[in-house]
């Protein structure tokens, strides 16, 4: 199973948000096609035929435990991956 894959499937399970690596995050993004670009500290992702934006940003070496969450929501509503 590919790291991206286990990212997502921790991120899917809901159990651990607060303990996402924040390049973890970032990895997975990109690999299920998002575009990364930086503003300052905000990580903002897009991908084609997805009309929201994915705006992340680390805490330490963390991903927010809320981004995690609308991360997740997110793959929910457009059944990636």
């Amino acid at each position: 199973m590919a790291k991206r894959d286990k990212t997502r499937a921790k991120v899917m399970s809901g159990k651990s948000d607060r303990n996402i690596r924040f390049a973890d995050l970032r990895s997975m993004l990109k690999g299920f096609g998002f575009e990364e670009r930086i503003v300052g500290s905000h990580h903002i992702f897009v991908r084609e035929g997805i009309p929201e934006l994915v705006d992340i940003q680390s805490e330490g070496s963390e991903a927010k435990d809320y981004q995690v969450k609308q991360v997740r929501n997110l793959f929910r509503k457009y059944n990636i991956g």
